[in-house]
């Protein structure tokens, strides 16, 4: 058996976050653009921020605010929930990326990215609590905040000691707030995409002396022997965040193609191999 090399894609999609207020960060590209493109597929009103909102799907409020100013992101939080008449749904994306051993990053980069991935996310869900505590009370299990983690939070990665870094830091502020804010009625819960098909990872390939050798690697890497798709971590945020979801909190879900959890002998790449 072969894992599909394309993701089958409904016709239509069931309107279960009919209602429901979401705020997408980082939904200009990638993983958080198809997000805010399936939560509004389904029902949602969504709100994207990120630093250059030009991508956000038709239909979405574009706001722009840099996850590194606390002002601008509070102004636009409370925005959104103005427009919306409350929030329901927060989704932590907006993230960079770092390539490079503990040596080979300095200071000033560190600070850079830990401002982005970690305190970016701080401060979009320190703006959101209020917001979403509000909510609570009249949608019990559907108010929540899904973060956008890493498989490099749980798996040694080469070359990615910073972003390994600031994603294990996201791994744990996701159980923490899950276990302060079970009881107001936000669940908490993070998704952790293996190496995703998005622009930044497609930049970094590019810039390969062989830009072909440096696609295949990851793709190998991965037991599903492809890069994970935008579309497929947004399915997993949307069911973190959705009514199925309703008694999951704390909770950290791989989308991966295996690479978390699956080893595969060198002579039988679909697991068919003698032990």
């Amino acid at each position: 058996m072969t894992f599909p090399t394309t993701a089958a894609e409904p016709t239509a999609e069931a309107p279960d976050f009919a209602g429901t207020a979401a705020l997408v960060t980082g939904g200009g590209s990638g993983i958080g653009a198809a997000t805010a493109r399936l939560l509004l597929a389904r029902g949602a009103d969504v709100a994207v921020l990120d630093a250059e909102p030009g991508g956000a799907p038709p239909g979405a409020l574009a706001l722009e605010a840099d996850v590194t100013d606390e002002d601008a992101v509070r102004r636009a939080v409370d925005r959104a929930a103005a427009e919306f008449g409350g929030l329901h749904t927060v989704v932590g994306n907006a993230g960079v990326g770092a390539v490079g051993t503990v040596e080979e990053n300095d200071d000033e980069e560190w600070r850079r990215v830990l401002d982005v991935n970690l305190l970016g996310l701080v401060r979009t869900d320190r703006a959101a609590l209020p917001h979403l505590r509000r909510c609570a009370a009249d949608r019990p299990g559907r108010v929540s905040i899904t973060h956008t983690c890493s498989i490099a939070a749980t798996a040694g990665l080469p070359q990615r000691a910073l972003y390994a870094a600031s994603k294990g830091a996201v791994l744990s502020l996701t159980l923490a707030m899950a276990a302060d804010h079970i009881r107001e009625g936000v669940r908490v819960n993070c998704v952790n995409p293996g190496t995703a098909d998005t622009p930044w990872v497609g930049r970094l390939l590019d810039r390969a002396a062989d830009p072909a050798a440096g696609r295949a690697a990851p793709e190998a890497r991965q037991p599903a022997g492809r890069l994970v798709r935008a579309a497929e971590v947004a399915r997993a945020v949307a069911y973190l965040a959705g009514p199925d979801a309703a008694s999951v909190t704390g909770e950290s879900l791989a989308v991966d193609g295996g690479m978390q959890g699956v080893r595969l002998r060198p002579d039988a790449p679909g697991g068919s191999g003698a032990t």
